[in-house]
């Protein structure tokens, strides 16, 4: 049925005493209203459309189905009247008699059929026409409701641009905020950061300072070691002045500056380098016999271990089927007295171990020995 009644943006624009903002408004609201019903009644109208196109596909099908049964009631007719005209009364037998019974049961039946299928035919092409009317009557609303915005366009020019405007200050407006919540993620990662490294606030949090603080300790070495440096600087000022005052350079100079002697310079610096490559040594002798110690354990264990970052340490077995399949420990605790496993590619693959020897029996050595034992087995009997 078409809607009589009025549309919501025709009472928005008889009301000339509101203010441009709120006509725009109810300018925009009623707009959305109207493309709301446009959208309803275009699915309608889809949807009546394809009832339609089903209820004739169903009457098309009736018909054949008719016409099929009329022509089979006409064959079944004529069968019998051919019958009827070779025999005569003496020569019917019982199972001719039981044959034309069967028959006019027969036709009956069709008949009943007929009847019934002409009666779903006429049902089927009374809601046909049905759709049809109501298919027109949603496309006479649907080309009503696309017409009426066009209308109230020519009347207000001015609502469009205010309705721009508002829109480009709503968009200014939305990207102010997301900046400000992007600032507000950055000040809130800032601050755990430094909560992290020590930092607290100080109206809410009360510091209790020890008479024997190192830190004070280390302060106040550190304000003799200015002072010291201090007074060494004014102490060379006061020789360069009298270095440059002065025509010669006394022979004392050494002894006067407090300066080390040439060959007390030359003794250091043989002392620096004996010290450079005897740690040069250490550093080969550690070096070697980190890679000795890890073999072992590689070799003892079934693992080898490295260090990724500080804290961390990656595992990766001996029977491992491919080089990415490791584990990582993360150490925490005091001097990392505990170790946590990481979440990784290959722990997830492991759920049952990780679940019986980490979860509830708390031993790290049972499960590495464990998992030591599944990859074994897999290899073997691979």
């Amino acid at each position: 049925m078409l809607r009589t009644e009025s549309p919501a943006w025709a009472a928005c624009l008889s009301s000339p005493g509101h203010g441009a903002g709120p006509r725009a408004r109810g300018l925009e609201k009623a707009q959305q209203q109207l493309q709301e019903e446009v959208r309803q009644v275009s699915g309608q109208l889809l949807e009546e459309r394809k009832k339609r196109e089903t209820h004739e596909a169903l009457a098309r099908r009736l018909q054949k189905r008719v016409l099929l049964l009329t022509k089979e009631r006409d064959g079944m007719r004529a069968i019998l009247g051919s019958y009827d005209s070779e025999l005569t009364q003496a020569e019917y037998s019982p199972q001719l008699t039981r044959r034309l019974r069967e028959a006019e049961d027969m036709v009956q039946k069709v008949h009943a059929h007929s009847t019934e299928m002409e009666a779903q035919l006429s049902q089927a092409l009374e809601e046909l026409g049905g759709q049809k009317q109501r298919a027109d009557t949603l496309e006479m609303e649907l080309k009503m409701l696309k017409s009426q915005p066009s209308c109230a366009e020519p009347s207000f020019p001015f609502c469009r641009e205010e309705v721009d405007s508002l829109r480009l200050k709503v968009e200014e407006l939305e990207r102010e905020r997301s900046r400000l919540e992007q600032e507000n993620t950055t000040l809130e990662m800032q601050l755990e950061r430094r909560a992290l490294q020590g930092d607290y606030d100080q109206s809410k949090t009360k510091v209790l300072h020890m008479t024997l603080n190192p830190t004070s300790v280390a302060k106040q070495r550190q304000r003799e070691e200015r002072d010291r440096l201090q007074e060494e600087c004014e102490r060379l000022r006061g020789l360069l002045l009298t270095l440059e005052r002065s025509s010669s350079v006394p022979t004392d100079l050494e002894a006067v500056a407090g300066l080390p002697s040439s060959k007390e310079v030359a003794e250091l610096r043989k002392q620096v380098e004996s010290a450079e490559l005897k740690n040069q040594r250490l550093k080969e002798v550690f070096q070697s016999k980190i890679q000795e110690f890890r073999k072992a354990c590689y070799t003892l264990t079934g693992y080898q271990v490295d260090v990724t970052t500080e804290g961390q340490y990656r595992l990766t077995s001996q029977y491992a089927e491919h080089k990415a399949d490791c584990l990582v420990f993360k150490a925490t605790g005091p001097s990392g007295s505990k170790m946590q496993l990481l979440e990784t590619e290959f722990s997830r693959s492991v759920p049952e171990l990780i679940e019986l020897h980490l979860l509830q029996q708390d031993s790290i050595p049972a499960f590495l020995s464990s998992l030591t034992l599944e990859l074994f087995s897999r290899q073997t009997t691979a």
